[in-house]
């Protein structure tokens, strides 16, 4: 069992729900024994659960004390964090094997930069029409000169999900 994080817009992103949806049944395809983590159940968030559960996919979902109300399909495992909605990524961040960025805003981009962080193999998606797609001019490779994790970046959401299903599970958590 892998668990992946997925960080995506809580809002909505023109053509990026359709992204969300061709990565989940791609990754679906390759290891349907993967379990999703994500942030919550709104904007391209709750894409990627409906098209997790679609495909037979294990979603746990980390709630932050702002949302902790909203409703859930009674299939997703809900973790009420207790925490903000920063708070909430460092705990679906730390518990992944791998994070997906399938493109967002500040939010988005700070889970890439704790998984970064954490050693976690990193996989992000470019041309989404989110702030994130900036990420690759700004580091094309390295957030920063620790070289923690080389950063892959993938323009196609199929080719993502093979990407993330071969990231090796147990990285580092050894920088802060």
């Amino acid at each position: 069992m892998r668990q992946i994080a997925v960080a995506v817009h809580s809002n909505h992103v023109p053509g990026l729900g359709e992204k969300a949806r061709l990565f989940v049944h791609a990754l679906a395809e390759r290891y349907p024994d993967a379990v999703l983590l994500v942030g919550g159940y709104w904007g391209h968030m709750k894409d990627v659960v409906d098209a997790a559960l679609e495909r037979g996919l294990k979603v746990v979902v980390f709630l932050p004390t702002e949302r902790e109300d909203v409703p859930l399909p009674p299939q997703v495992v809900a973790v009420r964090t207790g925490c903000e909605f920063r708070c909430r990524s460092v705990m679906m961040v730390r518990s992944a094997d791998a994070v997906a960025v399938l493109g967002g805003g500040v939010g988005t981009v700070i889970e890439a930069f704790m998984a970064y962080a954490m050693g976690k193999p990193l996989y992000v998606l470019t041309e989404t029409g989110a702030a994130s797609d900036r990420l690759p001019q700004a580091y094309p490779e390295y957030f920063d000169e620790r070289r923690a994790v080389k950063v892959e970046y993938l323009r196609d959401p199929k080719a993502l999900a093979e990407e993330v299903c071969g990231a090796e599970p147990g990285a580092s958590t050894a920088f802060g």
